[in-house]
């Protein structure tokens, strides 16, 4: 099987290229990046702009696609900014796996996610779905988390004290709310692409956590 991951150096990303580069199902892993990764035998990794993808390399064609892309608001610069990470590129990414004749897109998206939403962020996240889902994937899983717990390199103060506080919480909590491991998620996302189950799917936030 072949992997392509765009994303692949997040919090999230990070841990789907691990454990797809540990997969025995998995015979070779495609990641596009901005930055140099580390050689693997089993990994090819080009490097890319993401606002000029290639769009005839080969390597676009794989038996599925898991995209981890994402940023916030405050990082992104803008609303429009964060729009463009968080939608466009990997929109534009599914149709040139699509083109390509990838059959599978497995999504990291999130818990709130919804096109008619009032709050930007989930309302972004949930018109990327509806875009998607208009694509034509055989196979489409959307992976909703909550809040992710794992060690980032950025710096979110508020995230952390949230992290903190609903850790401290979590036998308390109902599933849905609590925390979620980033490689659980990445669990997540692996285990649909490699299955592959016809038509569109969503993991609940539930599912991801401890």
């Amino acid at each position: 099987m072949q992997l392509l991951i765009v994303g692949a150096t997040g919090l999230v990303g990070s841990q789907v290229l691990q454990q797809a580069l540990a997969d025995s199902r998995i015979t070779r892993v495609v990641a596009p990046v901005r930055r140099a990764l580390p050689e693997h035998p089993r990994l090819l990794a080009p490097i890319v702009d993401f606002e000029h993808l290639p769009e005839e390399a080969d390597w676009w064609r794989a038996d599925a696609l898991v995209c981890t892309l994402g940023t916030t608001i405050k990082t992104a610069g803008s609303q429009p900014a964060f729009r463009r990470v968080d939608h466009d590129y990997p929109l534009l990414a599914a149709r040139l796996a699509w083109q390509h004749g990838t059959p599978t897109y497995v999504l990291n998206s999130a818990m709130g996610a919804d096109a008619g939403s009032r709050i930007f962020y989930n309302r972004v996240k949930g018109e990327l779905e509806q875009d998607l889902q208009a694509q034509g994937f055989a196979s489409l899983t959307f992976v909703r988390p909550g809040l992710i717990s794992g060690p980032r390199t950025e710096h979110r103060p508020g995230e952390r004290l949230m992290v903190g506080v609903l850790g401290a919480l979590g036998p308390l909590l109902p599933r849905r709310w609590r925390l979620n491991p980033a490689h659980r998620i990445a669990q997540a996302l692996i285990e649909a692409a490699v299955n592959a189950r016809p038509g569109v799917h969503a993991v609940g936030s539930g599912a991801l956590a401890e």
